[in-house]
C-alpha cells in the first residue's frame, strides 16, 4: 500500500471507537495489512479474510506487533462468521477488485453489529476540487487536467484477480453504504481514493 494512503488509513480510523472484534476484508500477511493499525493494538479478535487464505501472523515494529489470523474465503459468502459478529469491518483496495461486490456488502452488513462501523477504501473519481491533496505532485496534476477537463483522473488498472469498478462519492453514499448511515467521506490523493466510514443499522 502507498505509504500515504496508509498514514489516511491511521487518521482515519484513530478517529472512532472501533471495539474489540475487527475483521479485515483481503487482509494480507504483511505490515500492509490493516489489521497492524495501532487503533487495533488492544483488540481482542483480529481477522482477515482473503482468497488465498494464510494462516496466523505477528507483524510490526517492536512496538506495534498486532497478532492476528488470515483464513481462506470468499467474502461473497462468508458462511464461515456468525450473524452480528463484529464491531467493525474493514477493506481497503478490494471493493475493484470484487466482480460482485454487492453480495460482499451484503455479508458485511450481515456479520457487522448493529451500529457497528463499516470502513472501505478504493480507487475512485471525484471533482478535482473536492480532493485532499498533499504533495507538490498532486498539484501539478491538478493543474495538469485544468486543461483536459473532459476526462477524469482514476487510478490505473491493476488486475487482481480483475479489475473491474471505480467508486464516486455518490456510489459510496448510495450504493456501497446503502441502508447504513453514512458518518464520514474522504476524497484523497490524486488521482482519488475514497475512503467512507458508515454505522451499521439494522
Amino acid at each position: 500500500m502507498v505509504p500515504e494512503i496508509y498514514a489516511r488509513w491511521r487518521e482515519l480510523v484513530a478517529n472512532y471507537q472501533v471495539g474489540d472484534k475487527i475483521l479485515e476484508i483481503g487482509a494480507v500477511p504483511t505490515s500492509d495489512s490493516l489489521l497492524n493499525l495501532e487503533a487495533f493494538k488492544s483488540c481482542s479478535t483480529l481477522l482477515g479474510i482473503n482468497l488465498d487464505g494464510g494462516g496466523s501472523y505477528q507483524i510490526g515494529s517492536s512496538s506495534l506487533r498486532n497478532s492476528y489470523e488470515i483464513i481462506k474465503g470468499n467474502t461473497n459468502h462468508m458462511d464461515c462468521f456468525e450473524n452480528d459478529y463484529f464491531d467493525t469491518v474493514v477493506s481497503n483496495s478490494v471493493m475493484e477488485h470484487d466482480k460482485f461486490f454487492w453480495k460482499t456488502m451484503g455479508e458485511i452488513r450481515r456479520v457487522t453489529k448493529n451500529a457497528g462501523l463499516v470502513m472501505m477504501g478504493s480507487p475512485g473519481y471525484d471533482r478535482l476540487e473536492n480532493v485532499e491533496l498533499r504533495g507538490k505532485r498532486d498539484h501539478l496534476r491538478r493543474w495538469f487536467f485544468r486543461y483536459f477537463p473532459h476526462c477524469t483522473a482514476t487510478h490505473r488498472i491493476h488486475n487482481w484477480p480483475g479489475d473491474y469498478y471505480r467508486f464516486s462519492p455518490q456510489a459510496y453514499k448510495e450504493v456501497i453504504f446503502e441502508g447504513m448511515e453514512v458518518i464520514e467521506l474522504r476524497s484523497v490523493a490524486f488521482p482519488p481514493r475514497i475512503l467512507g466510514v458508515a454505522k451499521n443499522v439494522k
